[in-house]
């Protein structure tokens, strides 16, 4: 049986429209951020939607990931997605690891600060998920894993490369179908939807890149922070290998 594809992003960085994509093929069935509601217990962080979404979700961690490792292994026709961000891993048992695929989205932070600062004022690091995802990228490579690193500008730029690229080394037959979706909310969605998925409802595939040209000052000390995390990610994201390019 094929393994569950798991998914480690980071906020804005394109995960919604990524798990929309693998939502539209015929053989995936998609989960939204399972582990967030055991990070806000955990964490204690103030995101907005934080008792809606405490009071909507199994909070413990481990259970969620067990049970829904279960459903996949109960429901092989349906290849699991599981769409989560890097920092929600936290006081878990990481052997699942060795059970899925894992993969890894991320976002130049000069592209993806701003955006973030809307839903979160006061983000740091921590909240970008940069630091955990290269922390975790580095103990899957010592465990003999060999994760697949996705950026988002080059999966924005080619969406139809990169997927095919993507899907040949994650073992899932490429659809067209996952290039565009209907405009709408998906019933996968999760609660917390309302406050961060506005354009991504609104979409019907993937934007196309829109470079950013002005970056606020009073920011400048977070991206330092970032910057390099995102660049040791970067070295090792898929470039597309698509007869157009």
């Amino acid at each position: 049986m094929p393994k569950p594809i798991c998914l480690w992003s980071g906020p804005r960085n394109v995960s919604t429209a990524l798990m929309y994509s693998f939502a539209q093929h015929s053989n995936v069935r998609v989960v939204d951020e399972p582990l967030y509601g055991h990070y806000l217990r955990v964490s204690g962080a103030d995101h907005p939607g934080r008792d809606e979404i405490l009071a909507s979700m199994d909070l413990d961690g481990d259970a969620v990931i067990a049970g829904l490792l279960e459903t996949a292994s109960r429901q092989p026709a349906k290849r699991l997605f599981l769409k989560n961000m890097a920092h929600h891993l936290v006081a878990l048992d990481r052997g699942f690891l060795s059970q899925v695929v894992n993969v890894f989205l991320v976002r130049d932070p000069r592209e993806m600060l701003p955006s973030l600062l809307v839903q979160l004022p006061h983000a740091s690091l921590a909240d970008t998920g940069l630091k955990q995802q290269w922390r975790l990228y580095s103990e899957l490579l010592e465990t003999g894993q060999h994760p697949v690193v996705l950026d988002s500008r080059q999966l924005l730029l080619d969406p139809e490369g990169v997927l095919r690229r993507l899907c040949e080394l994650v073992a899932l037959p490429f659809q067209r179908s996952m290039l565009q979706w209907p405009a709408a909310p998906r019933a996968e969605d999760g609660i917390w939807a309302r406050h961060w998925y506005h354009a991504v409802h609104q979409s019907t595939g993937f934007t196309a890149h829109q470079p950013k040209s002005d970056f606020p000052s009073a920011l400048e000390p977070l991206l330092a922070d970032c910057k390099p995390w995102y660049d040791m990610l970067f070295a090792f994201a898929l470039r597309a290998q698509h007869p157009g390019n």
